[in-house]
């Protein structure tokens, strides 16, 4: 795994999985997709989808998860909401700066997690309108079930935009 080529892959993705509208019926769809492909695959994880509100659109959690994944999910979606960005991607750029966000931008850890899992609801405009996230498994594994959800919502080849 190279840091640098997995952080042009994570911005590729997030330029690519937008969408034209997201509404509940959208959250729904999505969170659904990701509840299947983690069944498929035997992953314990919860699922959660937020407007940028605070209000919930979509929440699951499976067979393996426990109260700890609810504090993950919560840590990892601050990290969306301050930098809009996936949280994989501001925690692949820590660690290839020799960093942490308490060191570079002064949050806690405590309430920010740059673990994978948590990523930008964006519409084709640019606006940000709600985070998707997932914990349960590791990290890698997290952004990577989120990314699969989101591929197969909106339609895009998923071989092209993995991360190797």
């Amino acid at each position: 795994m190279n840091l640098q080529t997995d952080i042009q892959r994570i911005q590729q993705q997030e330029e690519t999985l937008r969408f034209e509208a997201f509404d509940f019926d959208t959250a729904w769809e999505l969170g659904n997709a990701i509840r299947e492909i983690a069944l498929q695959e035997g992953k314990g994880v919860v699922i959660d989808i937020h407007r940028l509100d605070g209000l919930q659109l979509f929440f699951t959690a499976l067979p393996g998860t426990n109260p700890d994944n609810l504090n993950w999910v919560r840590r990892k979606a601050n990290v969306v909401r301050h930098f809009q960005k996936s949280s994989y991607q501001i925690g692949q750029d820590l660690k290839a700066r020799n960093t942490t966000v308490t060191e570079a931008h002064g949050l806690s850890d405590a309430d920010h997690a740059t673990h994978g899992g948590a990523f930008p609801i964006v519409l084709k405009t640019g606006e940000m309108v709600g985070v998707v996230t997932v914990s349960g498994v590791p990290q890698r594994e997290d952004h990577a079930l989120v990314v699969k959800g989101l591929c197969k919502v909106l339609d895009q080849d998923h071989d092209t935009l993995k991360l190797d």
